[in-house]
Parts: C-alpha cells; sequence; structure tokens
C-alpha cells in the first residue's frame, strides 16, 4: 500500500514539474493564450541580440513584447513586430532603440517617447528606429585606433 503512496506521489511531482516547465517556456518565448493589446512594427538595420519574445520596455518597464521578426528582401532591413499591453499609448514619433542592459546583459527593445499628440494605433509602423550596436565592432574599433598609434 506504501508503495502505491509513493509512486502517486512521485507522479504528481512529475506533473507539477513538467506543468511548470511549460509555463516558464511560454513566458520566456512570449507564448501566451492572450493577445491583449495592440500590434506594431518596425524596421531596424540590425536587430543583433533580440528574438521573440523580447522585452519592450518604456522607461525602464517592460510594456510589451517581441512577436515576430523577419528580413525584408527588398529594403534588407529586420521587420520587427511588438505587441504592446493595451492601455499604453505610445507618440508616433517616439524612437525604438535596441538596448543592451549591461555588457554581458541581454538585449531589449527601449521606446523612447516622442512629444507628438499622435499615437500609434493597432497595424501602425514605428519609423524611427536605432539598430543593436555590436560591442565585439566597437572593441575591434578601439583596438585598430589603440594599435596604430
Amino acid at each position: 500500500m506504501s508503495e502505491n503512496k509513493t509512486e502517486v506521489t512521485i507522479g504528481a511531482l512529475v506533473l507539477a514539474v513538467a506543468v511548470g516547465f511549460v509555463l516558464y517556456v511560454g513566458q520566456t518565448t512570449g507564448i501566451s493564450a492572450s493577445t491583449g493589446g495592440y500590434q506594431i512594427s518596425a524596421a531596424f538595420r540590425s536587430a543583433e541580440g533580440i528574438s521573440t519574445g523580447t522585452d519592450v520596455r518604456l522607461a525602464g518597464v517592460k510594456i510589451g513584447t517581441v512577436t515576430d521578426m523577419a528580413l525584408n528582401p527588398e529594403t534588407y532591413r529586420a521587420e520587427v513586430k511588438f505587441a504592446i499591453e493595451e492601455g499604453i499609448e505610445i507618440p508616433d514619433d517616439s524612437t525604438f532603440a535596441i538596448e543592451s542592459e549591461g555588457l554581458l546583459g541581454g538585449q531589449y527593445v527601449e521606446v523612447v517617447p516622442g512629444g507628438s499628440f499622435d499615437y500609434l494605433v493597432d497595424g501602425d509602423e514605428a519609423l524611427d528606429t536605432q539598430g543593436a550596436v555590436s560591442l565585439t565592432s566597437l572593441l575591434m574599433k578601439f583596438v585598430a585606433t589603440g594599435s596604430s598609434n
């Protein structure tokens, strides 16, 4: 009888861990059942370091996530789509920039609000973007400049 209780307890524990793992994967990849909010897009020269599920932040607060990324074969720019939380109004002259959390941290999309009284709505495209800055290329420029002296 005690073997049966042990098997049930272990089975319940394995099931709880599996459910927790699925929830964790859903959160980190940006997959969710809720599609609340609105979609906007932006084209970046370089979208290095971000992927589906990456945070979109305004003043350091998460206001959305990256939902899709694709290369535009005509412009050779990264077309990125964002899901922004309902109730967050972003001026249409805002800047979307790919920023780093630190030297070894991850990347996120920072929204720098503009001063317009017109706001982005579902399906709009943000026109002012700043792509990712490659730390490797910056270091290579620094090393090349230092060795030429």
